[in-house]
């Protein structure tokens, strides 16, 4: 019974995504002012330091990274694909993955301007902006394949997607919250991607803390499992990682513009054991 419980739930999480629009969310959460670059207390630019540090700081390496639940966005993997000689993003929604694609195969007809990101990414790493046409010219290069997944599968990508050792990296801001329709099934979650990365191999996840809901879409309310720092540590722990860092950001008052109710993010680096 509490098995069909716990579908019952992961399947209504599914349903409110059917009415997801990716243009809308990229307008509510990835410009100003939440993606305001001369504003240090924006929250994108916040999120950029964190993945930039993490990267840079000599312990992440291999060959593969795989961002888990990538949405309709990129900024995630911009320090990462200077590290990594391949990428896989990955989204349930197939007008997620269309979205990435367009932006990846420069089709034009993307639903936000990427290059304020990667100029910001540039100067982080001590380059000027206008290397921005080579790191997007770089995480073209690097990106191997936009796959499905399911977080709520113990198998979340299809079996031969991934090299049988296992990803060396996986990134994923903003999924397992809220694709999860409980606590239960967020630690779940956790250990089902954790099978897609190799012993030792890192994970650098961004979430949003104390989130009841937010808008997909005109209408759109998606809910959220509210998480606050002592949760996600302890999913962790249960889930067979070891918590490298943890940091938080508390959303200043301007930044909470009525697409959601979170109140903070956290960034959390960690190993598989």
């Amino acid at each position: 019974m509490e098995d069909k419980g716990k579908e019952n739930g992961i399947a209504a999480m599914a349903a409110c995504y059917q009415k997801f629009d990716p243009a809308a969310y990229l307008q509510y959460n990835y410009t100003p002012p939440r993606a305001d670059f001369a504003r240090k207390d924006s929250i994108v630019p916040w999120k950029l330091a964190c993945l930039h540090r993490a990267f840079t700081e000599g312990d992440v390496s291999g060959e593969l990274l795989v961002d888990i639940g990538s949405g309709p966005t990129l900024y995630q993997v911009m320090s990462g694909c200077e590290v990594f000689n391949k990428l896989i993003l990955t989204d349930f929604l197939e007008i997620n993955r269309q979205e990435l694609r367009r932006w990846l195969q420069d089709e034009g007809g993307c639903s936000l301007d990427w290059t304020p990101y990667l100029e910001h990414v540039c100067k982080l790493e001590g380059r000027r902006p206008s290397a921005w046409p080579e790191k997007a010219g770089r995480l073209r290069q690097v990106v191997s394949d936009i796959l499905p997944v399911d977080v709520h599968c113990s198998q979340p990508v299809a079996p031969d997607a991934l090299p049988l050792a296992g990803a060396d990296c996986l990134v994923s801001c903003f999924c397992l919250e809220s694709v999860s329709p409980d606590l239960s099934s967020f630690t779940r979650a956790l250990g089902h991607i954790g099978k897609l990365l190799r012993p030792g191999g890192h994970l650098l996840l961004i979430g949003a803390l104390g989130e009841s809901y937010y808008f997909g879409g005109p209408g759109v309310r998606i809910p959220v499992v509210p998480l606050n720092e002592a949760q996600v540590c302890d999913s962790l722990k249960k889930t067979g990682y070891t918590l490298i860092r943890l940091e938080v950001y508390t959303l200043p008052q301007d930044m909470r513009v009525g697409v959601d109710d979170v109140t903070g993010v956290f960034f959390a680096k960690a190993k598989r054991d």
